[in-house]
């Protein structure tokens, strides 16, 4: 290959990678931000079953109010050194009387009355530290009463959290655009789950998906509040104001679920649960509060994402969205 052409094709390369830099990039800044968030009650520490959507799984949790194993052992090792490094009552109140004995006897001897002066016999010495081993033993089953009573009890709120599973004789119809995607192919067969949903759950998350975007979009924080536990409203209301922080606003548009299938569903208590993955299309910018200027993603490009979302509701209420986990 000539010089010339090596120049022509470097010139070529340039204007390619120019052309690049002057894209925006896609954005990451939608409604949790690229980031696992929430909980999924006592299944948050194991991951979703994987679907024909998501069939690597999700990420595990990066925020979350529930804290994970690797996280409660430290704490749980720091309170066990800390109980067992505290000084016990008991113990120091024996060696204070051991002390307080072996000083009298040194005493007696110093002052020429001979160690065990004050105890006329060996018969007195065996009565008065009978005497002494009843009042420590006393003292310390009251120690330990006391502070039984005062050590917090672990609690269950309505008693275990059991879970109700069943097999309805028939499957429930589930809704078509969360099986199968958009393809019009045959929805795949119902897999055994501990809750079967209806077709008007299906419809439930996919206005849900839009619903949220949208509210985040324009910073709506009670319309978030309605349909987000509070652990997530929280963390979008933090999301949010690392944004005005920063003089940004995420804009969030279009939004249109091209492909979903249930992972999960359970019950837990009165709480019942369902994991949803859903692939699904926006247009997403991160744009200046002033000037409007675009920092991040394209205002007419519209981008894919895959994610897991959890959603929660009471029995007979409304459901809610509860977690965020983008697909692995």
């Amino acid at each position: 290959m000539s010089l010339i052409s090596l120049a022509r094709r470097g010139r070529v390369i340039a204007l390619i990678a120019g052309a690049l830099v002057l894209v925006p990039m896609l954005a990451e800044a939608r409604p949790g931000g690229g980031r696992s968030s929430g909980s999924r009650g006592a299944r948050s520490e194991s991951a979703p079953a994987p679907t024909n959507t998501a069939p690597n799984g999700a990420q595990t949790f990066q925020r979350s109010a529930t804290p994970s194993p690797a996280q409660a052992a430290p704490a749980a090792g720091a309170a066990a050194a800390a109980q067992a490094a505290r000084p016990s009552m008991a113990r120091n109140l024996m060696m204070g009387l051991g002390a307080g004995l072996l000083g009298a006897g040194l005493f007696g001897m110093l002052s020429g009355a001979g160690f065990f002066s004050g105890l006329a016999s060996f018969a007195g010495m065996l009565g008065f530290l009978l005497q002494i081993g009843l009042i420590a033993g006393a003292i310390f089953l009251a120690v330990r009463f006391f502070r039984r009573r005062s050590e917090p009890q672990l609690a269950t709120a309505n008693g275990p959290m059991a879970r109700e599973a069943y097999q309805p004789e028939q499957p429930q119809p589930v809704a078509r655009s969360m099986f199968g995607g958009f393809g019009g192919g045959a929805a795949p067969a119902p897999k055994p789950i501990e809750l079967t949903l209806a077709s008007e759950d299906f419809g439930h998350f996919e206005r849900l998906l839009t619903e949220v975007n949208d509210a985040y979009s324009k910073e709506d924080q009670q319309a978030l509040r309605e349909r987000l536990t509070p652990e997530m409203a929280g963390f979008f209301a933090d999301d949010l104001a690392e944004n005005a922080k920063k003089g940004l606003i995420d804009r969030v548009s279009d939004v249109k679920l091209l492909q979903g299938d249930l992972a999960e569903a359970w019950r837990e208590g009165e709480s019942e649960y369902a994991t949803v993955a859903m692939r699904f299309s926006l247009i997403n910018t991160l744009t200046e509060r002033t000037t409007g200027r675009i920092v991040e993603g394209h205002a007419s490009i519209a981008q894919e994402a895959t994610e897991l979302w959890t959603f929660v509701r009471p029995r007979g209420g409304d459901w809610k969205l509860s977690a965020i986990q983008p697909a692995a």
